[in-house]
């Protein structure tokens, strides 16, 4: 039991960020990992080292994500007006920073299954065989989401791209 605590510990600091990723909020994303690993734990006998533990717990947190958005969607969430930000914020000016935030923006545009695989793959490193595993996908199905995902990237991100012009 030891080990497997190591190894999910080990993966804790790539949960996090794939769960901010998804939910764009840290306190969101913290519950996310933090639900993720208790359910990993307490279900731990279920797991078998046929495959990485990583693809195993990282399809958990995106499963416990899903079922997250079809809850909220069901019972939409309520803010009261006085948690609402007072002062609009900032952002720095610098075109690096920029050029990240409309990447950011675009891939919030992107459907959920294509932005879902472009952040496995590109954010997180697995590699195409994992990342299909972790989304119950044949790996050409993923191939083509990551395609679709990058060309439409390409072409929100591109100057005077389409999307642009009706943002400025």
């Amino acid at each position: 039991m030891s080990q497997f605590l190591d190894q999910v510990e080990d993966c804790v600091p790539a949960l996090r960020r794939y769960a901010r990723a998804l939910t764009h909020n840290a306190d969101l994303a913290d519950d996310l990992v933090q639900d993720c690993l208790e359910r990993a734990i307490r279900k731990s006998s279920l797991w078998r080292p046929t495959g990485p533990l990583r693809a195993w717990l990282f399809r958990m947190l995106l499963n416990i994500h899903r079922n997250e958005l079809r809850h909220r969607r069901r019972a939409p969430d309520t803010m009261p007006m006085t948690d609402l930000v007072a002062e609009p914020q900032v952002q720095s000016a610098s075109p690096g920073r920029l050029a990240l935030a409309e990447t950011a923006r675009a891939m919030q545009e992107l459907p959920a299954d294509q932005r879902e695989a472009l952040l496995l793959i590109a954010v997180e490193g697995f590699s195409y065989a994992d990342a299909a595993a972790v989304l119950d996908i044949p790996v050409g199905t993923l191939m083509s989401r990551l395609g679709r995902a990058r060309a439409t990237l390409r072409s929100l991100t591109e100057e005077g791209g389409p999307k642009l012009r009706t943002m400025k």
